[in-house]
């Protein structure tokens, strides 16, 4: 039985990724709700079921509950539809392979972060393929909504003119007030696995092969040795992927398998992976592998946190800078492209210190602008230790929104309206060209209305 941990988590994570399972069947099993449909775009519906459960997701985010709150969810349910039925006219298509392979990435990351895939049938009460099964015309449907709003908005960009313009036109009392906002940057230094780690586990791997290869079951070696929290479960089985979405060693040895074929161990930067290859379609694959990752002795340990010192040491003496030792030597690929640097949503070094997270914020506030941290052990997503270096390069204080200071937020806020003025413009035309019928009740919203 889960517990009451688990059970929220599932749900938090259920909404966050988009996985919600439509409700509207156990409700009518229970006689609860009376479903119909309520708008139709030529060939497309939107049921009431659909508008509640969109105002409900809207309700749980802390949104104002204002009057026109249903109006506006169903104006862009409809939109949405729109957008689907001038992909099928303007034949924009997704392949059902790049579904699969999003549908399997977000399963994936949902086992990773509950533990197991018996957890998640329990919570839905059906099996994982049903839940594929009902989530894959869902996440076609968002796929294909986001490739037309890319066509219909492709290169766009705003001047700086066009950015002064929009900010002159917002009323003083109207300007956002933003809180404390930091400029830090991490080094970060994964400790490696020696020879002898990697030794063993290649060896390891060796007779697991050799045990699948005499006629034992690869699904439950999988499930017995794999670490891959995603696939281990299923027997190791992965979703279809195409070339680029994986490690560049796994796909160069799953291209060149035969389909059924077992390859010899490889390593990519995840640890040591067995292949088997169960289908090619064109340009994608479908595989199952076993997953087993070195692990770091305690002297390993000790190597990375003082390579860590020596190059803070480095950098304090002014050897090299920050950035060029993020850039050269960071194990974090997320910042290591910016010199190091967090960034916000709006790609700027500037970052509230309310989206920091809590380890960095009260470390921050032990230490004076400009200066460097000792190595510091931190927990990385996937559990393992890592050591890292802070440095405080600047605080900018609570303040309200002005052209100097939050330029980049500015411009992105004069993107996203310009991105919305053509998406207004595109449903004016659009609308002229599929049927669209909305029920009575939802007159007052004036859906139609030129």
């Amino acid at each position: 039985m889960m517990n009451q941990r688990n059970n929220i988590c599932l749900k938090y994570i259920a909404i966050s990724i988009a996985l919600i399972l439509p409700l509207i069947t156990n409700a009518q099993t229970e006689g609860v709700v009376v479903d119909k449909i309520i708008a139709k775009v030529d060939n497309y519906i939107i049921l009431k079921s659909d508008l509640e459960k969109a105002y409900l997701d809207y309700l749980s985010r802390g949104e104002f509950r204002g009057s026109t709150a249903k109006c506006n969810i169903l104006e862009q349910l409809v939109v949405n539809k729109m957008l689907v039925a001038k992909a099928e006219i303007d034949s924009v298509e997704v392949a059902d392979e790049e579904v699969r392979s999003n549908l399997g990435r977000r399963m994936e990351y949902m086992i990773s972060q509950i533990g197991s895939r018996e957890e998640i049938e329990a919570y839905y009460k059906k099996s994982m393929d049903q839940i594929e099964a009902d989530l894959f015309d869902d996440i076609k449907e968002q796929m294909v909504i986001q490739r037309m709003q890319q066509e219909i908005t492709a290169d766009l960009k705003v001047s700086p003119a066009e950015v002064k313009r929009f900010f002159g036109k917002i009323p003083q009392d109207s300007l956002p007030f933003f809180s404390t906002e930091v400029t830090v940057g991490q080094i970060v230094k994964q400790p490696k696995a020696g020879t002898k780690q990697k030794e063993d586990v290649k060896k390891l791997m060796y007779e697991i092969r050799g045990r699948v290869l005499q006629g034992e079951s690869f699904a439950a070696l999988a499930r017995q040795y794999s670490e891959d929290p995603g696939s281990a479960a299923r027997g190791g089985e992965l979703p279809f992927y195409k070339r680029g979405d994986l490690a560049p060693e796994f796909e160069a040895t799953a291209m060149t398998l035969k389909e059924g074929e077992l390859s010899m161990p490889i390593e990519t930067q995840f640890g040591y992976h067995l292949i088997e290859l169960q289908q090619k379609r064109g340009n994608t694959f479908k595989t199952r592998h076993i997953l087993i990752s070195p692990k770091p002795s305690s002297e390993d340990v000790i190597k990375a946190r003082t390579y860590l010192d020596s190059l803070r040491t480095a950098i304090v003496n002014d050897s090299i800078t920050f950035q060029a030792a993020a850039k050269e030597y960071s194990d974090d690929q997320l910042t290591s492209s910016n010199g190091g640097f967090l960034l916000d949503d709006n790609e700027s070094n500037r970052v509230s210190v309310e989206q920091l997270d809590p380890t960095i914020f009260f470390t921050l506030d032990t230490m004076k602008i400009g200066s460097i941290t000792k190595p510091l052990e931190f927990q990385q997503p996937d559990g393992s230790t890592a050591f890292r270096i802070l440095y405080y390069k600047n605080r900018l204080a609570p303040h309200q929104a002005n052209l100097k200071d939050d330029y980049q937020k500015i411009a992105a806020a004069t993107l996203n309206n310009k991105r919305n003025k053509i998406l207004s413009e595109w449903f004016d035309d659009a609308r002229d060209e599929v049927y669209i019928d909305i029920d009575p009740e939802f007159d007052h919203c004036n859906l139609l209305e030129q």
